[in-house]
Order: C-alpha cells, then structure tokens, then sequence
C-alpha cells in the first residue's frame, strides 16, 4: 500500500510540473509556442489524413469501412491544411479547451479538500479555497473576454502555473495525511498482535 501511495504522488507530482512547466513556457514564449503547436497540430492531422486517402487507393478491398476511412482522411487533410493556412482560428479555440481542463482539476481540488475535512485535516479549506479559485481561472478562460491572443496566452500560462503549485501543496496535504492514517493502522495492528500474544 506504501508503495502504490507513493508511485501515486510521484504521478500527480510530474503532472503538476509539467503544468507549472508548460506554464512558463506559454508566459516566456506565448507567440512562438501558439504558432508551433498550431503548426504541428495542422501538419500531424495533414499528414494523418493523407495516409488515409492513399491507404484507400492502394487497398484492394472498397468496403464501406475502407470508404467511410477515406472519406474521414479528406474532413481531416482539409482541417490541416485549414490549421496551417488559418492559425488563428484555431488559436481562439485552445483558452476554452484549457479553460474546460483547468474548470475540471479545479473540481477535482475541491473533491480532495473535503476528503481531507474527512481525515481531520484542519488546513483543508485553504486546499478548497485553492480549488475554488482553480474552477474560477478556468472560468475566465472559458468566458475568454480577451482579443490580444499573446495576452490570452500568457494568461493560460499563469494560470498553469497556479494550477500546478497548487496542485502540488494540496498533493503533499493529502499524502501527509494518508501516510499518518496508514501509521495508525499500523500501529493499532501491531498493538492488536501483542494482546493476542
């Protein structure tokens, strides 16, 4: 159990840098790194789609599946080419699909905070305040009332930050106090035991 708690938090742990991470690289770089990522998203759904087609014409076989793949290989290619072509579009879409993500950690934090109201833990409303205030970011994101797009960048950049930290204070919380309740288990058995004896 020890075990498996602990390569629980090592998970969680990586998740949150690699928020706090990529946080830092969206505040640094909004720009460059929007335009690269809409530039690699057009070029992989381009190229995935492009493969479809010619997997189509090379096979022998013109079943409704192959068809209906081919057909998907088209929508795709063509909402590459539009990526590559209109990086812009796709640009205002991402703060709402962050936001979406961001609204659903948040939630999440919130979930964890009365479960460690539950274990006894008396710091537990600064993880729901934490959690809360998580939701409400996503919330903006979502709502996105912002028209400079390296504004609305560097804000999802913040954002991931603070999600991140967060994150990993409320991670600690929650295993600190897991550990504690498994010490007490432990403990009671060992007592269990040597009244048996």
């Amino acid at each position: 159990m020890a075990e498996f708690l602990k390569e629980l938090k090592v998970n969680y742990t990586a998740s949150a840098l690699a928020c706090v991470v990529l946080g830092l690289v969206l505040l640094i770089w909004p720009g460059t790194t929007t335009q690269i990522v809409c530039m690699m998203l057009g070029i992989v759904l381009l190229v995935y789609g492009v493969i479809q087609i010619l997997l189509y014409l090379i096979s022998k076989e013109r079943s409704i599946a192959s068809q209906g793949m081919m057909v998907f290989g088209i929508i795709v290619s063509v909402i590459g080419i539009w990526i590559l072509v209109k990086p812009e579009m796709i640009i205002m879409a991402v703060p709402v699909i962050v936001g979406i993500l961001i609204v659903i950690h948040g939630l999440h934090n919130v979930v964890q905070a009365i479960a460690l109201k539950k274990d006894g833990y008396e710091g537990w409303w600064i993880a729901c305040l934490m959690g809360v205030l998580t939701t409400v970011l996503g919330g903006v994101l979502i709502y996105n009332p912002f028209t400079v797009v390296d504004t609305i960048v560097r804000l999802i950049g913040i954002f991931l930050i603070y999600d991140g930290l967060s994150d990993m204070w409320i991670i600690s919380r929650v295993f600190k106090v897991k550990k504690g309740k498994e010490r007490i288990i432990d403990v009671e058995a060992v007592e269990m035991g040597g009244d048996d004896q």
